[in-house]
């Protein structure tokens, strides 16, 4: 059982004392300290990632305000508190729960302690991403911890670079944080699997509402004739090419150290320019990492990495992990976000948003891990 789940006040304390140490760490290093609420506003969580937030966090009510959901992160909050009047650049540290629903198993915490350092500066991103992971890897020093690196922005640009249609693209882009989703879609846009058979029983049928019986749900009638006209269209578009599909397979398979990623990646870019801006990004990266000490001929890359859990990334992606507990989540986390903060800069007059790169380390793992060396 994680050490912040039904311990001893002891356990909980030293927990709390690490949660302090690290913050003071981020905040020596020039983050201003700051709190957020608890409970968010739900509507703004169900925009940013639809109703599948309802299977891991924590929802609520209030008679004044609505629909509450118990934070799953920080990083929200805190666009949102920047977005409103924040300064620019600007670093920020915070330290508090977060709370996680567990429907699969029950051994992992619903609550824990999460520290964080956020930054908020677009005069050089690549010096701020290398900033953040030499920040994080310092904070758990000592701890012999693995590093995974990766990069979204190379898998986004290269769907963007597809020679297919924008709804296409679109619907690739929103499902890249759900593999198996994202290839079953490339695989149907390349027609290398069959339409649903229901899908295609609609598409066929004359009146696709001669049978649909009463209306119910919130969708319009007019809503649900745009979508089959949508679907319509998106069944006469030409496939996505067998070049361009082994492309993407090609990207996805990187997994090598950094420099020879960076070797790979550039390659592939050779015959998919879409991606070359973001793999000279990834080149600058490296050199800013190099700049702050860390060995990347032995950082860890790949590809594919932070698909599966870090949803509102856009970029650079790591995670921190033990070694020799491969049953633990990673001891810290982190990458950059810049699209969040356009989504959330809209409301408060800020549609630009800002670059932004943060991370978060679990001092609850980090006690657990000291507790056992």
């Amino acid at each position: 059982m994680p050490l912040w789940q039904g311990h001893t006040p002891e356990l909980r304390a030293r927990v709390r004392s690490c949660a302090a140490r690290l913050r003071d760490g981020f905040e020596a290093a020039g983050a201003v300290p700051v709190e957020c609420p608890i409970l968010l506003p739900a509507a703004t969580l169900l925009d940013l990632y639809g109703e599948d937030i309802r299977a891991r966090a924590y929802v609520t009510s209030d008679a004044l305000r609505g629909e509450q959901m118990m934070r799953p992160d920080f990083t929200v909050p805190v666009v949102e508190m920047h977005m409103a009047d924040g300064a620019e650049p600007a670093r920020y540290t915070y330290s508090g729960e977060v709370f996680r629903r567990q429907e699969e198993d029950e051994a992992r915490a619903n609550e824990y302690l999460q520290v964080g350092v956020e930054i908020f500066d677009g005069s050089n991103p690549a010096a701020a991403d290398a900033e953040v992971f030499a920040l994080t890897r310092k904070a758990v020093e000592g701890l012999n911890l693995r590093a995974a690196t990766g990069d979204i922005g190379i898998l986004m640009a290269a769907v963007n670079g597809l020679n297919t249609s924008a709804p296409r693209k679109a619907a690739l882009l929103r499902h890249i944080w759900r593999p198996r989703r994202f290839r079953a879609l490339l695989d149907r846009y390349a027609g290398r699997a069959p339409m649903p058979a229901a899908r295609a029983a609609l598409l066929k049928a004359e009146d696709p509402f001669a049978k649909a019986g009463t209306q119910i749900g919130l969708r319009s009638r007019a809503e649900v004739e745009e979508r089959i006209a949508t679907l319509r269209e998106d069944a006469g578009s030409d496939p996505i090419s067998d070049r361009e599909v082994g492309l993407i397979d090609a990207i996805l398979a990187v997994r090598e150290t950094l420099p020879f990623a960076l070797e790979r990646l550039r390659d592939i870019a050779v015959d998919m320019p879409s991606i070359s801006d973001a793999v000279e990004g990834l080149a600058a990266r490296a050199a800013a990492l190099d700049a702050r000490g860390i060995d990347i001929a032995a950082l860890d890359f790949e590809a594919a990495y932070g698909r599966t859990h870090m949803e509102y990334y856009d970029g650079f992606v790591f995670g921190l992990y033990a070694g020799s507990r491969p049953d633990l989540p990673p001891v810290a986390s982190g990458g950059r976000y810049d699209t969040l903060t356009r989504l959330l800069g809209r409301a408060n007059g800020r549609p630009e948003g800002m670059p932004a790169v943060g991370a978060v380390v679990r001092p609850g793992l980090v006690v657990e891990l000291e507790e056992n060396a």
